[in-house]
């Protein structure tokens, strides 16, 4: 079952196999990589976000979520549907345990004030509408928090976008009580799109990795899953 993920490449990106095949996770993960990008940094059609350095928690949990249609995109739910949890926990600590360096990101062309509302809902939210600043849950540094919370910068407008709008509709979910369903569900559509706009407009840090903790408690309750060992995030 390891090499599956090898032979599902003649699929994505056959010509790999023109080089002798190693029995590594960076050669199993190239099915991974033909659609997120070299090293998992990102796919430049704006659609297929970063999975380098994102924690394994988070990493494993959509991959779960994939396969048991909390997260609906066939490709990837028929290329990893036969792994098991163990492999699809290696393969989640292979993508977060990568640090890479990235490129300053092109500003969106948004009018100012866009940008602006976009910063004031991700570092202080907005009060009267009761919406929670992203910064509480994806830390002050937007790279996420140990064990399952994801960074958001290194992600293309698009699929910021798209992926808000899916936890809008109920198309992406999670374990409840379902957090970000909630947040997003109190977004307007200009808020979404200057949220959006705001964070695929900043640059990853060179630590992107996630903190090892909050310095505060968020002040929204969020589902767990169990992690492969029966951890719980």
């Amino acid at each position: 079952m390891k090499f599956l993920l090898a032979f599902l490449l003649a699929a994505c990106a056959g010509a790999a196999f023109a080089a002798p095949f190693e029995d590594t996770m960076a050669q199993r993960t190239l099915a991974c990589t033909a659609c997120h990008g070299k090293e998992g940094r990102a796919a430049p059609d704006g659609y297929y976000p970063r999975l380098a350095g994102k924690p394994a928690g988070y990493l494993y949990n959509q991959l779960v979520n994939f396969r048991d249609n909390r997260r609906h995109y066939g490709l990837m739910t028929r290329l990893i549907d036969p792994l098991s949890d163990e492999y699809l926990m290696e393969i989640a600590q292979y993508f977060a345990a990568l640090d890479l360096p990235y490129p300053r990101p092109t500003p969106a062309q948004v009018p100012a004030a866009v940008m602006q509302r976009g910063e004031a809902l991700v570092r202080q939210g907005d009060t009267a509408k009761k919406i929670p600043a992203c910064v509480q849950c994806h830390g002050d540094a937007l790279t996420g928090a140990m064990p399952a919370t994801p960074g958001l910068l290194g992600l293309p407008r698009d699929y910021l976008n798209s992926q808000l709008g899916a936890w809008q509709s109920g198309q992406r979910r999670a374990h409840a009580p379902d957090c970000m369903q909630q947040v997003a569900r109190m977004l307007s559509p200009e808020d979404l799109t200057a949220v959006a706009a705001w964070l695929s407009s900043q640059p990853v840090p060179a630590n992107a990795h996630a903190v090892a903790a909050l310095p505060r408690t968020p002040g929204i309750a969020c589902g767990s899953a169990a992690l492969a060992g029966g951890a719980q995030r």
